[in-house]
C-alpha cells in the first residue's frame, strides 16, 4: 500500500488501496483506481475510476451501495466514473496521476 496515494477528506485519512481492495471484490469490476481530487467542501474527495468486466453491467449507484456495505461511510468515494480503459504505464501500472489531472480539470 502506497502511503503517498493517501488523501485527506474532511480531516480523515483515506487510503485508496483499501477502497480498491473492496472494489476488486465486486464480481463486475475488472480494474479500478481510487484517487483524491480537489473538493471545495472537504478539501479532497474520492474518485473511483472503474473498468467493468466484459458482458457485465452495473451502475455507479450499485457500486456505491456495495462499497457502503464494506467501508465506513466517509471512505466511500464521492465520485464514481465507469470507464472503458484506465491509463496504464509500459510496466503495466495504472497511472493514477493522469486520472487526477484529467478529473481535476473538469
Amino acid at each position: 500500500d502506497r502511503k503517498k496515494d493517501m488523501f485527506i477528506s474532511g480531516g480523515e485519512n483515506i487510503y485508496p488501496a483499501e477502497i480498491e481492495k473492496v472494489l476488486y471484490g465486486h464480481t463486475a469490476v475488472h480494474m479500478c483506481a481510487v484517487v483524491g481530487i480537489p473538493d471545495a467542501r472537504w478539501g479532497e474527495a474520492g474518485l473511483a475510476c472503474v473498468v467493468l468486466k466484459a458482458d457485465t453491467a452495473v451502475s455507479a449507484a450499485d457500486l456505491r451501495a456495495y462499497m457502503a456495505d464494506h467501508l465506513a461511510k466517509y471512505k466511500v468515494p464521492k465520485h464514481i466514473e465507469i470507464m472503458d480503459t484506465l491509463p496504464i504505464s509500459g510496466a503495466g501500472k495504472i497511472l493514477k496521476r493522469e486520472l487526477q489531472i484529467r478529473f481535476t480539470k473538469r
